[in-house]
């Protein structure tokens, strides 16, 4: 049994920005595709390719979101791929519907007889809490074999086999606890990530939801700085991480 105690963000897509001959922007400074792309949107607004200001693209953005005209950073879309979450912060996570996209695991058509779990922040540490909670899904995961077994034997004139391990696998997932590990691929504009951030990285946020947020923050840090320099990682008054964020709501 596989037990995951941090989840794991992967970057799996980020803009490929194809910038017109008939419309050339006068960079300053390096950049990203992403954020190329959102200075790019910035400046047709307003004709000024020209870049009057010789703003970086770091600065220029950094301006976009000191004035909230988030609009522009709506084009860079970023993809990636979130492992070791439990099915109760996944939960947690597809209620953020404007500008995002999820494709989940599916417990119907995937075999959980040798399922991960996830251990909660909260009993991290406890080697006792940790050696019941173990205990408990250990439990969970061999009563979820026994049924699907125990189904496969009451549905065998199903001639489908397929067919027959959906129906199994369908009925013994209710048996599984919200523990149960799940991968799920997350797309989202930046505007739609940083809402996402600034809601589930505080500290009022449920706190494995909260650790999931703080890792996708740093991917995206990594990947786009200027469009997320403005969110800081501290540890909070709980003693988890959490981060603060200087424009509200871009």
């Amino acid at each position: 049994m596989e037990i995951f105690r941090a989840p794991r963000v992967t970057l799996l897509a980020r803009p490929e920005f194809l910038e017109p001959a008939h419309l050339t922007v006068q960079w300053k400074g390096e950049a990203s595709s992403g954020e190329r792309l959102a200075e790019f949107a910035g400046r047709i607004c307003y004709m000024s390719q020209h870049n009057p200001a010789q703003r970086s693209t770091a600065d220029y953005l950094e301006n976009i979101k000191k004035q909230g005209h988030g609009s522009v950073i709506e084009h860079a879309v970023y993809v990636l791929l979130i492992e070791g979450i439990s099915r109760s912060c996944s939960h947690e996570l597809v209620r953020h519907r404007a500008g995002f996209g999820y494709s989940q695991l599916s417990q119907r058509y995937v075999d959980e007889s040798h399922a991960a779990f996830v251990v909660p922040p909260a009993i991290l540490g406890d080697a006792s809490l940790e050696a019941e909670w173990e205990r408990q899904v250990g439990a969970a995961q061999d009563a979820y074999v026994r049924a699907v077994e125990a189904l496969m034997q009451r549905y065998e004139w199903v001639s489908d086999k397929v067919h027959r391990r959906k129906m199994a696998r369908e009925a013994a997932r209710s048996v599984l606890p919200n523990a149960t590990e799940t991968k799920v691929v997350v797309s989202a504009n930046a505007r739609a990530w940083r809402t996402m951030l600034e809601l589930r990285c505080g500290e009022g946020a449920e706190l494995e939801i909260r650790r999931m947020a703080v890792a996708c923050l740093r991917a995206l840090q990594h990947e786009a700085p200027a469009l997320f320099s403005d969110f800081a990682v501290y540890v909070g008054d709980d003693r988890q991480e959490s981060a603060r964020v200087a424009y509200h709501k871009v």
